[in-house]
């Protein structure tokens, strides 16, 4: 068990944004430097029921790396209580409909009142608010604290009502990128896997016209190639933070995402060059995919899916290989496990990028 950590003055500093900020001029922050070419990944196991197989050898597992088999450099199963595994909360009542917002809250407190002694290891609640973003505390067991943390009067100031309305709904991602960026950041130098829970809707995805030809989106090839920088630094961190994303979709049946609950699918590969980016390749739901989580909705039990996601904590394989250098900066590479053993299936982020 540890304390509550996570640095406050790292979430917040960034403001002012500027009133006009768009999501595709956003600086983007430079990869987390690595001595070596190692790549880790995490991979959860599951038989055609979906439940989780335990006992496989690194012989049942082989890796792809554009198509090309790479040599297991490492191999080690995970069981539940061994090793750090962190679960991050994230409550985000600003990309959320208030009418949800308290329904969000209810679920959570449900959860944890139901699973608080069984999680499998240390909890953060983040919440993101119109007037701040604050972190409850971390604990394996203390269920009361962590609602009282849901609960509690806050201070300190995100961004203001008054700038929310200015910024409109680009600027709602915006806010939401910047806080993931500084969350992987920070996540990077500790160690262990974290499975980032986002209750969620959605982000806010500007979407062009249905009618027109344009497959950009309306992005200049400049703005493609600055969103594109953003795309490959955030997908480094998120790496080397050992973070996979979980979308949570608290609409329940009602399903309130703005990109309804398959669309986002026509993103999900990601993309390999800045010509191929659109303004959803940023979208959670995209980034969920990528980093081997999952994208849950059409359910309105939202405590049971949150369960959904940790089961993910209490058996996996953690395996690396080293990668080869890339042909030229900001190379994609596409990745597969296959299992020799017939039925199983595995899930894990779905590639990096390269650098010469």
């Amino acid at each position: 068990m540890r304390s509550s950590s996570l640095n406050w003055a790292s979430l917040v500093c960034f403001l002012p944004l500027p009133a006009t900020a768009q999501l595709a001029q956003r600086p983007a922050s430079a990869p987390v430097a690595s001595d070596s070419r190692t790549v880790t990944l995490d991979v959860v196991v599951t038989d055609k029921s979906g439940k989780p197989v335990s006992g496989l050898q690194q012989q049942d597992f082989t890796i792809t790396d554009n198509k090309q088999q790479r040599k297991i450099a490492s191999f080690h199963e995970a069981a539940a209580g061994d090793g750090p595994v962190e679960t991050i909360l994230f409550f985000d009542a600003v990309n959320t409909p208030v009418a949800q917002v308290a329904i969000e809250q209810q679920e959570i407190q449900a959860f944890l009142k139901r699973s608080a002694s069984q999680l499998p290891g240390p909890m953060t609640i983040i919440v993101l608010g119109q007037t701040g973003i604050a972190l409850g505390p971390s604990s394996a067991r203390d269920a009361n604290a962590m609602m009282a943390a849901l609960n509690q009067d806050r201070s300190g100031q995100l961004v203001s009502g008054k700038q929310m309305t200015v910024y409109g709904l680009d600027g709602w991602q915006e806010v939401s990128l910047y806080t993931l960026d500084q969350l992987a950041e920070y996540e990077a130098a500790r160690p262990g896997r974290k499975l980032l829970i986002w209750i969620t809707p959605g982000w806010p995805l500007l979407r062009a016209d249905p009618t027109s030809n344009d497959p950009d989106q309306g992005l200049s090839s400049k703005e493609q190639k600055e969103m594109f920088g953003t795309i490959v630094a955030l997908s480094d961190k998120l790496r080397q933070a050992r973070i996979s994303i979980y979308q949570i979709d608290p609409s329940g049946l009602a399903d309130a995402d703005r990109l309804g609950t398959s669309d986002y699918k026509q993103f999900e590969k990601g993309a390999k060059a800045a010509n191929q980016v659109q303004v959803a390749s940023l979208g959670l739901q995209i980034l969920a995919d990528q980093t081997g989580g999952k994208v849950l909705n059409s359910s309105n039990d939202m405590a049971g899916e949150i369960a959904n996601c940790l089961a993910d904590a209490r058996g996996f394989y953690t395996i690396s290989f080293e990668a080869p250098a890339g042909d030229g900066p900001n190379e994609f590479h596409a990745l597969q496990i296959k299992m020799d053993k017939p039925g199983l299936t595995a899930r894990t982020r779905q590639g990096y990028y390269a650098q010469p």
